[in-house]
C-alpha cells in the first residue's frame, strides 16, 4: 500500500497546489485528544480511498483569503470513497465498501449528536461546536481533496451504498450527498418549502442550485432563481427555474413581480453568504445584500433558511465591523414580518439517507442540475482558478480515475 498521500493545499490567496504527505493513520488530530482527554489512536476510524472529492464554494472563501486559513491548509470536505482499512472497534463498515462521508465530523455520542445536531457535535473541535475536514478553525483534521483520508467514528459517520455497482454508476449524483445536496435540501426545508410554494433562491452556484433542485423535490409551485452571472442563470434554468438577473439594476421586488404576479414568495432562501455583493453590474461587497433581500420579498410569517456560510472572522472585509461578523442586517424588518431564520452548518445525516434513495431511484438529478464536471487531481489548482471565475460547473475530482 502506497505510504504517501497527494492532497490540495492552500498555498496563500489565490493559490493552491498538490503536495505529497504522509498515508493517513488511525489517529484524531493531537490537539482534539489533548483538549478532549481522549487517546488519539482512532480504533473506531477507517481509511478511505477517495472516488470523488468535490470543490466546494466554502473551500473558495479559504483561497480568496477572506478567513484565517494558514498557508498549508490542507483542503477538501466534500468526500465519497472506498474503505481499504479499518479500525479494529469498526464493526458494521467492511473494506470494500463505498461510502459517503458527511462533511459535518461527529462523534456520535455527545448531546448533539444525540438530537441528531451533527454539524455542532461537541467533541471534535476545540474552538467551538462542529467540525470538518480540510477547513480552518474546524478541529485540524485533514483534508479530503486528496488520494487517501482518514474518518473517525466510521459507524456513525458513514453512509454505506447498498451496491457497489449501482455506486460507481450515480457517482456523479451520489458524490453530492457529502454536502451540497443535504445542505441545499436543507436551505430548502428549512424555509418551509412544501406543495405549491412560490420559493426564491439567492445564489446560482452550486449550493444555490442544489437548494432549488430540492425545492422542486419538495413540491414547488415555482423556484425563482437570483444571480448575477449569466452562465449560472442559464443552468438554472437548464432544470425548469425561473431566473432573475440582478445585474441589470432592476429590483428584485419588481422583476419577481413580474413572473409571479406580486412582490412576495412563500419561501426564501441565502446560498450567498458574507461575500453577497449589491446589485447592478458593479455592485460593491455587502454582506448583508441578501439576508435584507430574502426580508424583504419573503410574505409575512415565512421561513428563511440559511445555508449559504457567514464567518465570526473576515480579514479581507470592506469594513471594520464585517471583519468580525458584524453586518447591516435589517432585523427589524424580519421581525416585523415575524420572519423565523434557520442558519449555520446541514446535519448532513439528517438527510443524506433519503436523498440517496431518492438518487438511486431516479427521483433526484442533482449531478445535471449543479452540472458536475469531472477533473483529475492535478487539475484541482485549474478548477479553483475556473470555480473563482464564476464557471457554472460542479467541479468533481477523480483522484484514481474510478469515474467512468
Amino acid at each position: 500500500m502506497s505510504q504517501s498521500n497527494r492532497v490540495v493545499v492552500y498555498k496563500g490567496p489565490g493559490k493552491v497546489a498538490v503536495e505529497s504527505i504522509d498515508y493517513p493513520k488511525l489517529e484524531i488530530p493531537k490537539d482534539v485528544a489533548a483538549h478532549f482527554g481522549i487517546p488519539q489512536k482512532a480504533p473506531h476510524a477507517v481509511i478511505l480511498k477517495l472516488v470523488t472529492t468535490n470543490i466546494c464554494g466554502s473551500d473558495q472563501h479559504m483561497v480568496r483569503g477572506r478567513t484565517t486559513a494558514p498557508v498549508g491548509q490542507t483542503l477538501g470536505h466534500e468526500i465519497t470513497g472506498e474503505v481499504v482499512e479499518c479500525g479494529e472497534d469498526v464493526l458494521f463498515v467492511k473494506k470494500g465498501d463505498i461510502c459517503s462521508v458527511p462533511f459535518n465530523i461527529a462523534c456520535g455520542r455527545c448531546r448533539m449528536c444525540n438530537e441528531g445536531k451533527t454539524g455542532i457535535c461537541l467533541n471534535v473541535n476545540p474552538a467551538r461546536p462542529g467540525a470538518a475536514y480540510g477547513y480552518v478553525d474546524m478541529g485540524g483534521w485533514l483534508g479530503g481533496q486528496a488520494e487517501y483520508v482518514m474518518v473517525p467514528y466510521a459507524d456513525f459517520n458513514l453512509l454505506k451504498f447498498p451496491d457497489r455497482e449501482q455506486a460507481l454508476e450515480k457517482i456523479l449524483d451520489l458524490t453530492m450527498l457529502s454536502d451540497i445536496f443535504p445542505t441545499g435540501y436543507h436551505g430548502a426545508y428549512t424555509a418551509g418549502v412544501t406543495t405549491g410554494s412560490s420559493v426564491y433562491v439567492a445564489g446560482a452556484g452550486p449550493v444555490g442550485l442544489a437548494a432549488a433542485h430540492a425545492a422542486q423535490l419538495l413540491g414547488a409551485s415555482v423556484v425563482v432563481v437570483g444571480d448575477m452571472n449569466t452562465d449560472r442563470l442559464a443552468q438554472a434554468r437548464s432544470f425548469g427555474c425561473e431566473t432573475v438577473d440582478l445585474s441589470t439594476g432592476d429590483s428584485l421586488a419588481d422583476q419577481l413581480e413580474q413572473l409571479l404576479g406580486e412582490p412576495l414568495v412563500d419561501a426564501a432562501v441565502d446560498a450567498v453568504g458574507f461575500e453577497a455583493k449589491g446589485h447592478g453590474q458593479e455592485g460593491a461587497e455587502q454582506p448583508a445584500t441578501v439576508l435584507n433581500d430574502i426580508m424583504t420579498i419573503a410574505r409575512a410569517g415565512a421561513n428563511l433558511g440559511i445555508p449559504g456560510l457567514y464567518v465570526t472572522e473576515d480579514p479581507g472585509a470592506a469594513d471594520e465591523n464585517a471583519k468580525t461578523g458584524q453586518i447591516g442586517v435589517r432585523l427589524g424588518l424580519g421581525w416585523a414580518k415575524s420572519h423565523s431564520f434557520t442558519t449555520g452548518q446541514c446535519p448532513v445525516k439528517r438527510y443524506n439517507r433519503q436523498l440517496m434513495n431518492l438518487i438511486l431511484s431516479g427521483r433526484a438529478q442533482i449531478a445535471k442540475a449543479v452540472n458536475a464536471t469531472v477533473i483529475s487531481l492535478d487539475d484541482a489548482p485549474q478548477g479553483y482558478a475556473d470555480f473563482d471565475k464564476g464557471a457554472a460547473q460542479k467541479y468533481v475530482i477523480d483522484p484514481h480515475g474510478m469515474v467512468h
